[in-house]
Protein backbone atom coordinates (compact mmCIF):
# COMPACT_ATOMS: atom_id res chain seq x y z
CA UNK A 1 0.00 0.00 0.00
CA UNK A 2 1.14 3.66 -0.53
CA UNK A 3 -0.02 6.63 1.08
CA UNK A 4 -0.24 9.86 -1.21
CA UNK A 5 0.09 12.99 0.59
CA UNK A 6 -0.05 16.39 -1.57
CA UNK A 7 0.99 19.33 0.41
CA UNK A 8 -0.40 22.32 -1.42
CA UNK A 9 -2.04 26.09 -0.31
CA UNK A 10 -5.55 26.35 0.16
CA UNK A 11 -6.09 29.23 -2.20
CA UNK A 12 -4.37 27.10 -4.86
CA UNK A 13 -6.63 26.91 -8.02
CA UNK A 14 -7.16 24.54 -11.06
CA UNK A 15 -8.89 26.48 -13.53
CA UNK A 16 -11.38 28.25 -10.94
CA UNK A 17 -11.63 25.56 -8.61
CA UNK A 18 -9.65 25.01 -5.03
CA UNK A 19 -7.11 22.87 -6.41
CA UNK A 20 -7.36 20.21 -3.33
CA UNK A 21 -11.43 19.46 -4.85
CA UNK A 22 -9.92 19.17 -7.84
CA UNK A 23 -7.46 16.57 -6.65
CA UNK A 24 -10.23 14.43 -4.74
CA UNK A 25 -12.78 14.47 -7.40
CA UNK A 26 -10.00 13.18 -9.64
CA UNK A 27 -9.12 10.68 -7.34
CA UNK A 28 -12.91 9.36 -6.99
CA UNK A 29 -13.16 9.37 -10.70
CA UNK A 30 -10.02 7.05 -11.26
CA UNK A 31 -11.78 4.48 -8.54
CA UNK A 32 -8.90 5.26 -6.05
CA UNK A 33 -10.16 3.76 -2.42
CA UNK A 34 -10.92 7.02 -0.71
CA UNK A 35 -9.45 10.88 -0.54
CA UNK A 36 -9.14 12.85 2.75
CA UNK A 37 -8.25 17.03 2.99
CA UNK A 38 -6.68 18.09 6.10
CA UNK A 39 -6.41 22.06 6.56
CA UNK A 40 -3.09 22.97 8.38
CA UNK A 41 -3.88 25.78 11.71
CA UNK A 42 -0.32 26.85 10.63
CA UNK A 43 2.61 26.57 7.72
CA UNK A 44 5.05 27.53 5.37
CA UNK A 45 6.37 26.28 2.06
CA UNK A 46 8.41 27.73 -1.33
CA UNK A 47 7.35 31.08 -0.67
CA UNK A 48 8.82 31.12 2.87
CA UNK A 49 5.54 32.99 4.56
CA UNK A 50 4.12 31.72 7.53
CA UNK A 51 0.63 31.50 7.19
CA UNK A 52 -1.13 30.81 10.42
CA UNK A 53 -5.20 31.38 11.62
CA UNK A 54 -3.68 32.94 14.71
CA UNK A 55 -3.22 36.29 13.02
CA UNK A 56 -6.59 37.55 11.19
CA UNK A 57 -4.20 39.30 8.22
CA UNK A 58 -2.49 36.29 7.41
CA UNK A 59 -5.34 33.78 8.06
CA UNK A 60 -5.68 33.17 4.40
CA UNK A 61 -4.00 30.20 2.18
CA UNK A 62 -3.42 28.17 5.09
CA UNK A 63 -1.63 24.51 4.33
CA UNK A 64 -3.92 21.71 3.06
CA UNK A 65 -2.60 18.46 2.99
CA UNK A 66 -4.62 15.28 0.03
CA UNK A 67 -4.02 12.00 1.74
CA UNK A 68 -5.04 9.24 -0.84
CA UNK A 69 -4.37 5.29 0.24
CA UNK A 70 -4.17 2.52 -2.21
CA UNK A 71 -2.50 -0.27 -3.70
CA UNK A 72 0.45 1.16 -5.49
CA UNK A 73 -0.06 0.67 -9.01
CA UNK A 74 -3.25 2.24 -8.44
CA UNK A 75 -0.80 5.44 -6.70
CA UNK A 76 1.00 5.66 -9.24
CA UNK A 77 -1.15 5.32 -11.88
CA UNK A 78 -2.77 8.61 -10.59
CA UNK A 79 0.55 10.94 -10.17
CA UNK A 80 0.00 12.15 -14.30
CA UNK A 81 -3.20 13.95 -12.88
CA UNK A 82 -1.36 15.17 -9.95
CA UNK A 83 1.33 16.83 -12.42
CA UNK A 84 -1.40 18.92 -13.62
CA UNK A 85 -2.76 20.28 -11.18
CA UNK A 86 -0.18 20.79 -8.65
CA UNK A 87 2.09 23.65 -9.86
CA UNK A 88 3.25 24.60 -6.53
CA UNK A 89 2.33 21.76 -4.09
CA UNK A 90 4.82 19.05 -2.73
CA UNK A 91 4.15 15.43 -3.43
CA UNK A 92 4.83 12.63 -0.88
CA UNK A 93 4.75 8.66 -0.94
CA UNK A 94 4.77 6.58 1.77
CA UNK A 95 4.48 2.88 1.75
CA UNK A 96 2.00 1.83 4.72
CA UNK A 97 0.64 -0.64 6.03
CA UNK A 98 -3.21 -0.13 6.59
CA UNK A 99 -5.12 -2.07 9.71
CA UNK A 100 -8.63 -2.60 9.33
CA UNK A 101 -11.26 -3.61 12.33
CA UNK A 102 -14.35 -5.38 11.57
CA UNK A 103 -17.21 -3.42 12.27
CA UNK A 104 -18.72 -3.82 15.47
CA UNK A 105 -22.45 -4.46 16.80
CA UNK A 106 -23.38 -2.29 18.78
CA UNK A 107 -26.50 -4.51 19.93
CA UNK A 108 -24.26 -5.70 23.03
CA UNK A 109 -25.51 -9.42 22.89
CA UNK A 110 -22.32 -10.82 20.80
CA UNK A 111 -19.86 -9.28 22.48
CA UNK A 112 -16.92 -11.28 24.10
CA UNK A 113 -17.40 -9.84 27.62
CA UNK A 114 -21.20 -10.32 27.41
CA UNK A 115 -22.33 -7.11 26.68
CA UNK A 116 -20.69 -5.35 30.14
CA UNK A 117 -18.80 -2.73 28.32
CA UNK A 118 -16.30 -2.14 31.74
CA UNK A 119 -13.42 -4.05 30.42
CA UNK A 120 -12.08 -6.53 32.22
CA UNK A 121 -14.17 -8.69 34.89
CA UNK A 122 -17.23 -6.97 34.71
CA UNK A 123 -18.63 -4.93 37.36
Amino acid sequence: MLRLTVLLGENDQFHHRPAYAEIVHRAHAAGLAGASVFRGVEGFGASSLVHTTRLLSLSEDLPVAVVIVDEAARIRAFLPELEEITREGLVLLDEVEAVRFPARDTGGEDRADGGAGGGEGGA
